[in-house]
C-alpha cells in the first residue's frame, strides 16, 4: 500500500472492527470520517483520548462526522475497552499494521531509554467523497479534542 497525503483519495479498505460487521471505508461515503490512531487500549493517554471523543459525540454527529479509533490491539481487547469506557463508536484492529502503514503512523519512539516501534498518536479527517482533508500528527491528548472540533466547525 502507498502512503496517503492531504487532498488525495483514500483507497477503499476493510478492517476488523468491534460491533457486528467489518469496517469498510466506501460504506461511509457521504459522511466525514475521523480516524484516530492510538498506541494501546487501557493506557491512560489512550483512554483519555477516547473519552474526549465519547464525551463530544453529539457535536461530531451534528457535524456529519463518524469516529473510529485504530490500534494494533485485537478486536477482543477492543470490545472490552469499548464496553468499559462506553465508547459510542467502533474500534478497528490493525494487528498486521496495514492501516498504520497506509497512514504512516508507525514510528521509532523512545520508551524507558530504548528505541521501540510504535504508533505515533495521529488523527485523520476524510471528507464525504473519501478524500483526506486534514491530519494531526504527534497529537497531544490534552488539547486535541478542541483542535479537531474547531477544524470541523470551520469546514461546516
Amino acid at each position: 500500500m502507498t502512503k496517503i497525503t492531504i487532498d488525495t483519495s483514500i483507497p477503499d479498505f476493510e478492517a476488523e472492527s468491534t460491533g457486528d460487521s467489518p469496517f469498510k471505508l466506501s460504506n461511509l461515503l457521504g459522511k466525514k470520517v475521523l480516524i484516530y490512531f492510538y498506541p494501546r487500549d487501557n493506557t491512560p493517554g489512550c483512554t483519555q483520548e477516547g473519552k474526549d471523543f465519547r464525551d463530544n459525540i453529539d457535536q461530531f454527529t451534528s457535524l456529519n462526522t463518524v469516529i473510529f479509533g485504530v490500534s494494533r490491539d485485537s478486536v477482543k481487547v477492543h470490545e472490552g475497552f469499548k464496553a468499559k469506557q462506553q465508547f459510542p463508536f467502533e474500534l478497528l484492529s490493525d494487528k498486521e499494521e496495514n492501516l498504520c502503514q497506509l497512514f504512516d503512523v508507525i514510528k521509532m519512539k523512545n520508551m524507558y531509554g530504548k528505541q521501540v516501534r510504535g504508533i505515533e498518536r495521529s488523527t485523520f479527517l476524510i471528507n464525504e467523497q473519501g478524500v483526506l482533508i486534514y491530519e494531526w500528527r504527534k497529537v497531544k491528548v490534552k488539547t486535541h479534542i478542541e483542535e479537531v472540533l474547531l477544524t470541523l466547525k470551520e469546514l461546516s
